[in-house]
C-alpha cells in the first residue's frame, strides 16, 4: 500500500505516525512546499529571536527514519487527478498513490487594496519562509504596520516588541481580537500592548496604499483619510484554503475541501485534514483531524466528532485566556460574569445549556467547561455558584441516559 501526504504541518505529520502504527509494511511518502518541519503557533518566538529555525520542529530528531518515512520537500503539488490516482507536481513529476491525504493547510490572504498584494515589503505570516523574510525585512524598518489584531496579528507584533521600531496595528473593528475575545476580555490585551509601545487604531480599514519607486509600500491610507508611515507591513487579515491544485479534479469544494466525519473527500481513496478542509483551524483540531485520517486510509473506522465548539487559548504579557464555544452573545441569551483584579469569567448559557465560556487570568477547570458545553448538559437545575461546578456536581446514569445533578 502507498500512502501520500501532501503538507508536513502537524495534520500530516500525526496521520503519518497513525499509518505506521495500523501498516508496519506500507510505504509512506510526504511531499511538501516547505523545507522544513515547523509549529505556525511559534512563528512570533523565531521574530522575536527566542527560537532559530531547529526549535520550531514539533517533531522528534529522527522522525523520518523512526517511521520510515520518505520526505520530498521544497515542491508543491500542481494537480491532483483522482481517476489516474496520481498528483503532478511543479518539477513535473507524476506521483501516483493507493490513498491520499490533501494537509497542505492554506494561505494568507491579501486584501486587494492598492498595492499590496505587489508590493516587496508585504507579507503574511502563514509559514516559517514569511518570518524569515519578516525578519530580515525588520532589520532596517522604523515603522512597522500591521493590518488585522487576531491572533496572527497580534503574534507578530509581539514578535516584533524586542526588535525596535514603531509598531501600529490596525483594525477594523472596534476591538482588537474580534473573533476570539469579548469587548472586556480584548482590552486587557490592548492595555498590555499599549504600554509595551504599540499603537492601536480601531474602526478603520486601510483603503489605498501605492508602491513607490522602491517597489516598497512607506505609507498606507486609511478610510477616513489617516496616512500611516510604514516601512514594512504585515497583513493578517485571514486565510484561504490551499485549493489551487484541485482545480478540475472533481473534488468537492466549499469554503474548504468538503470531508464527512471519517475525513474522506468525495472522491475514493483521497482524505483531507487540517486548514485545508476550512474547518476550526486550531493546533489541536488539526492535529486530530489528522489522525482520523491516517486511522481511516488503513481501513481502522475512526471518526472526527469535534466540531462542537471553538476553542482558544492566548497568553500575552503573561496573561493567559481560554475561550470554549460561542462568544458572541445571541438575543435570548442568559449571560453570567465573574471578576475581580486577577481575573475575568464569562459564561453564556440558553435554554439552560452552556455555550460558550471565556476564562482570562484563571483558567483552572477548563475540562470541566468544555465537557458541558460538548455534550450540552443541561444546568439550569443546579443551585449553587454556576463558577464553582466542577465534575464532581454530576453523573451519568445509564437507565434514563442523563446526566443528572448530584
Amino acid at each position: 500500500m502507498k500512502y501520500v501526504i501532501v503538507g508536513v504541518g502537524v495534520a500530516g505529520i500525526e496521520a503519518a505516525r497513525e499509518i505506521r502504527k495500523k501498516d508496519a509494511q506500507g510505504e509512506i511518502l510526504m511531499i511538501s512546499a516547505d523545507a522544513q518541519i515547523h509549529s505556525r503557533c511559534m512563528l512570533h518566538k523565531f521574530i522575536a529571536g527566542e527560537r532559530d529555525e531547529k526549535g520550531l520542529d514539533f517533531t522528534e530528531l529522527d522522525f523520518f527514519e523512526k517511521y520510515r518515512i520518505q520526505w520530498k520537500s521544497g515542491v508543491r503539488v500542481k494537480e491532483v487527478c483522482p481517476d489516474g490516482k496520481e498528483i503532478l507536481l511543479d518539477d513535473g513529476e507524476r506521483i501516483t498513490y493507493d490513498k491520499l491525504l490533501l494537509a497542505n493547510g492554506a494561505d494568507s490572504f491579501i486584501p486587494p487594496v492598492g498595492d499590496l498584494r505587489k508590493a516587496s515589503n508585504v507579507y503574511g505570516l502563514r509559514n516559517l519562509t514569511d518570518a524569515q523574510a519578516i525578519v530580515k525585512e525588520a532589520e532596517g524598518a522604523r515603522d512597522v504596520l500591521v493590518i488585522g489584531s487576531g491572533l496572527v496579528g497580534l503574534d507578530a507584533a509581539y514578535g516584533l516588541l524586542e526588535r525596535g521600531g514603531r509598531l501600529t496595528v490596525v483594525e477594523m473593528a472596534d476591538q482588537i481580537l474580534p473573533v476570539q475575545l469579548d469587548a472586556r476580555g480584548a482590552a486587557a490585551y490592548q492595555e498590555l500592548f499599549e504600554k509595551a509601545g504599540v499603537r492601536f487604531v480601531l474602526g478603520r480599514r486601510a483603503s489605498e496604499a501605492v508602491c513607490e519607486a522602491d517597489g516598497k509600500i512607506h505609507k498606507v491610507t486609511l478610510d477616513n483619510g489617516e496616512e500611516l508611515a510604514c516601512d514594512l507591513v504585515i497583513v493578517a487579515a485571514g486565510v484561504r484554503p490551499s485549493l489551487a491544485c484541485l482545480e478540475g479534479s472533481g473534488i468537492d469544494c466549499e469554503r474548504g475541501v468538503t470531508v464527512d466525519s471519517c475525513m474522506r473527500t468525495s472522491k475514493e481513496d483521497i482524505f483531507a485534514a487540517g486548514d485545508i478542509t476550512g474547518r476550526s483551524g486550531i493546533w489541536p483540531n488539526a492535529a486530530d483531524q489528522g489522525r482520523v485520517a491516517g486511522r481511516n486510509m488503513c481501513g481502522a473506522k475512526a471518526e472526527y466528532t469535534d466540531t462542537y465548539a471553538m476553542k482558544n487559548t492566548i497568553n500575552f504579557f503573561g496573561l493567559v485566556t481560554l475561550c470554549v464555544g460561542r462568544i458572541r452573545p445571541e438575543e435570548g441569551d442568559d449571560i453570567r460574569v465573574k471578576e475581580d483584579r486577577t481575573q475575568y469569567k464569562r459564561l453564556i448559557l440558553k435554554d439552560g445549556k452552556i455555550e460558550g465560556v471565556l476564562l482570562q487570568g484563571d483558567i483552572a477547570h477548563a475540562g470541566t467547561w468544555q465537557y458541558l458545553i460538548k455534550n450540552r448538559i443541561d444546568v439550569s437545575g443546579i443551585e449553587k455558584d454556576i463558577f464553582s461546578v466542577s465534575y464532581a456536581d454530576f453523573y451519568f446514569t445509564g437507565e434514563k441516559g442523563e446526566y443528572v445533578w448530584v
